[in-house]
């Protein structure tokens, strides 16, 4: 991207994405057990799922260090929109097609439609701010 014309479309979007993978890299990692009570699943280990939390969480504090310069974070921007995609589109896979009625549907609901949102924010602000 270059000197820009407009970034403030993606400067929010970048903030949505750094807000949304904080908050749940955070609630992975510290309340593990609590979330796979409350989802409706299975018990299991949740050192399955800490890990991804810490990542998520990186990702998040990645996006705010972005929002200095936005302009030059082309590459970060297309990795994280192509990211919140397809996870968008692998909850909408499993609300559609996989359901398990144990399950809580807003569990998978919010962060699908969470992620699809992302995404689109953040795609309209890299093509805007071109």
């Amino acid at each position: 991207m270059t000197e820009n014309k407009n970034l403030t479309l993606l400067k929010f979007a970048l903030g949505y994405f750094a807000i949304l993978t904080i908050v749940y890299g955070i609630g992975l990692v510290f309340f593990t057990e609590k979330l796979i009570e409350m989802s409706g699943t299975a018990p299991f280990e949740p050192n399955w799922i800490r890990w991804a939390g810490g990542f998520l969480a990186g990702l998040g504090i990645g996006a705010s260090l972005a929002l200095r310069n936005p302009g030059n974070q082309d590459g970060f921007v297309v990795a994280i929109g192509l990211g919140t995609l397809f996870i968008g589109l692998a909850l909408l896979y499993q609300l559609l097609f996989d359901w398990n009625p144990e399950h809580v549907v807003s569990f998978t609901a919010v962060p699908c439609a969470l992620n699809l949102i992302g995404s689109a924010l953040l795609w309209m602000g890299r093509a805007k701010a071109r």
